[in-house]
């Protein structure tokens, strides 16, 4: 396709209620980031299925999340993320109680112990699921730790009770701290998994000083200090893996102090003008020009939402900077689906979800959108697929759900597939611009809709989002895009091939479709 070549076309929403026309003006020439993908992580819970589930359960919950495969109805049988997380975690599972952690299923093993010694049979469960991202063709996969390994804390915990915000790690072992990643990076490529991107800091602006979870605060110092070893180390090993900063707890924290003056403000101390600053670190080799950071607490009231990725935006364009939404699920309260308590299957979650989905790419330009966790067994709107015992009486036995239990698919988790499925990595985004007479805020209480393209195949995918209560009919008139199929995801449909009649395509009140085309060769 010639560069220089500008065409747009049209595509016109009706409704059966009231005749409205909205035109969609696409730009193929008009282009955002290129997407890394789209994933989640195995926090926590697919340590015991990894382990202990039936192999048949757990084979059906790894098709749903990693498979490209479609049924003989055409449907897709998974979501196909292209990014894994796996979890590396400090420890406090051979601590047990004495971890202070009570809730076993937020204890996590360690592959070194204090004498230096490594075992890599331990985390059998999470090594599950990543063997099994590998044979379905997950594209990147990602290595995270929130706290080092308890024996070189300070308080020998996985969490922490420090009032400095400082990292929960004793001054002498931050470099067997990084030896200890890049040796995990280093074993797991001979092993045959080559991690993409290793995230060695999360969430550092909270405290962590409640024994419920590993996790360690951070100043922007700390964090220089740690990737600045680990960069050195990956190098010396002729590893491929970038350095992914800084996770940030709330988006507010990388383009302003928010009342944490050592922990906010990333952007700047990161990768800011001010080069000889101590903790600039924008030079590292190993180090992607990428800050990531957390969704939570800025998806509501949608003013928020958009504002805050609108100032995030503005950060990153000063500082040239790409960004991922690297992790998220529902905490804040909200007047739409209530809050992050009480387990949510359908609809009302799905779309909350793909609205912030949408805001982050097409608002802060996110390369990658990424979940919290893919299984929960919480009465909580935190997972893709929800465990429990099946009786209404003890749904969340912990005990006996460490063995066995049921598994539930949710409207989030095709919601979600919506974009994963479909925005390959390597795609571009391009501009959608509705030609409405309606605010942001107007358009993200009823539609949205964003655009992607592969330049090398001429892939073109559109995911509009209903977020009204209102039924429309999309019509394509532009002859010089080919649409083939599409994909609905609503309150009777998972991610379903829809009959395409010509160039007419209903989208249902309160649902997401995909669509899926080829652009002319030009």
């Amino acid at each position: 396709m010639k560069a220089n070549i500008f065409y747009f076309f049209t595509i016109i929403f009706c409704t059966s209620i009231k005749a409205q026309t909205i035109e969609v003006k696409i730009d193929l020439n008009n282009e955002f980031q290129q997407i890394e993908g789209f994933g989640a992580s195995d926090a926590w819970r697919a340590q015991f299925v990894g382990n202990n589930w039936p192999e048949a359960k757990k084979e059906k919950i790894a098709e749903l999340l990693f498979s490209k495969e479609n049924d003989e109805q055409g449907n897709p049988k998974g979501i196909g993320l292209s990014i894994w997380r796996f979890y590396i975690s400090a420890g406090t599972a051979e601590q047990g109680e004495n971890s202070g952690i009570q809730n076993e299923w937020r204890r996590g093993e360690s592959f070194v112990d204090q004498n230096g010694n490594y075992d890599w049979s331990k985390q059998e469960g999470q090594q599950w699921f990543l063997q099994k991202a590998k044979n379905y063709g997950v594209e990147k996969f990602l290595a995270f730790s929130i706290a080092a390994p308890v024996f070189w804390a300070d308080n020998n915990k996985g969490w922490n009770n420090r009032t400095d915000g400082n990292l929960n790690l004793k001054a002498e072992f931050y470099d067997d701290y990084a030896n200890f990643l890049v040796e995990f990076l280093d074993h797991f490529k001979r092993e045959g998994i080559s991690f993409d991107y290793l995230s060695p800091i999360n969430e550092p602006q909270w405290d962590w000083e409640k024994a419920t979870q590993e996790g360690t605060p951070a100043t922007n110092e700390n964090i220089s200090e740690l990737v600045e070893l680990l960069d050195s180390k990956i190098s010396k090993n002729d590893l491929k893996t970038e350095i992914i900063i800084p996770e940030a707890a709330d988006l507010r924290y990388l383009y302003s102090d928010f009342n944490r003056p050592k922990r906010g403000n990333q952007i700047e101390d990161f990768f800011g003008s001010k080069k000889n600053k101590e903790t600039y670190v924008g030079n590292l080799k190993s180090l992607q020009l990428t800050v990531s950071g957390h969704s939570y607490f800025t998806t509501w009231p949608v003013d928020s939402l958009i504002r805050i990725r609108q100032d995030l935006n503005q950060s990153l364009k000063k500082n040239n900077l790409g960004y991922w939404q690297s992790e998220f699920c529902i905490l804040e309260k909200n007047d739409d689906i209530g809050g992050g308590g009480i387990r949510d299957l359908g609809m009302g979650t799905a779309l909350y979800v793909a609205r912030v989905i949408h805001a982050d790419l097409t608002l802060a330009n996110a390369k990658s959108w990424q979940w919290w966790t893919a299984l929960t067994i919480a009465d909580f709107k935190d997972g893709l697929i929800y465990l429990d015992t099946g009786n209404p009486e003890d749904m969340y036995n912990r005990e006996s759900l460490k063995y066995d239990g049921e598994f539930h698919d949710s409207k989030l988790l095709w919601a979600l597939g919506n974009f994963s499925r479909f925005v390959k990595p390597g795609m571009q985004r391009i501009s959608a611009d509705l030609n409405l007479d309606q605010s942001l805020n107007e358009q993200y209480e009823d539609i949205m809709v964003s655009a992607y393209k592969d330049s090398i195949t001429n892939e073109l995918v559109i995911v509009a989002i209903n977020y009204s209560e209102n039924p429309k009919t999309l019509q394509v008139n532009n002859r010089e895009v080919t649409f083939e199929k599409v994909y609905e995801t609503s309150t009777h449909k998972n991610l379903a091939l829809k009959e395409n009649k010509g160039r007419s395509i209903e989208i249902l009140p309160r649902s997401i479709i995909t669509i899926t085309g080829t652009i002319k060769n030009q």
